[in-house]
């Protein structure tokens, strides 16, 4: 089974961040230029929650709000639930399934942000790792050897 850890050294560490008081306007900008649906919110180095395009659409432009004067605290989820890079993409599969997440931010023991995943990376690694045991499988089947 593929760790978080293992994930991680293959896509890379990057975490894509943003500070609390950050207008909601510049939360998207850098979503934007990243290419990517969620940010890290973060307070020195503690990490205060995480904001995503769905907080964006649902609670600026549902309500019609505007971007540019509302800090991302208003916004971001502040109750974030988070993984341990020795966590199996499978447990990670699960809970975001269970609790309908999209990114996970990953911790270690001290409490440090290391990386962040999504369930796009979780799914190509859970795609890859299938791959590898039929290949295996196809191996032992028919004798060929690699």
């Amino acid at each position: 089974m593929i760790t978080v850890r293992q994930l991680l050294e293959r896509k890379g560490y990057d975490i894509w961040s943003i500070a609390p008081d950050a207008s909601v306007y510049d939360t998207v900008r850098l979503m934007a230029d990243k290419n990517v649906g969620a940010l890290m919110v973060v307070e020195g180095p503690k990490l205060v929650g995480v904001v995503s395009e769905r907080d964006v659409a649902r609670k600026i432009v549902l309500q019609e709000q505007h971007s540019k004067h509302i800090p991302v605290e208003k916004i971001m989820t502040s109750n974030v639930l988070c993984i341990h890079p020795e966590q199996t993409i499978e447990e990670c599969m699960a809970l975001m399934t269970d609790k309908r997440i999209r990114h996970l931010p990953v911790i270690e023991e001290d409490e440090e942000l290391i990386g962040v995943i999504s369930i796009g990376d979780v799914v190509k690694a859970d795609i890859a790792d299938k791959e590898f045991i039929i290949e295996q499988l196809e191996t032992f089947i028919t004798g060929r050897q690699v």
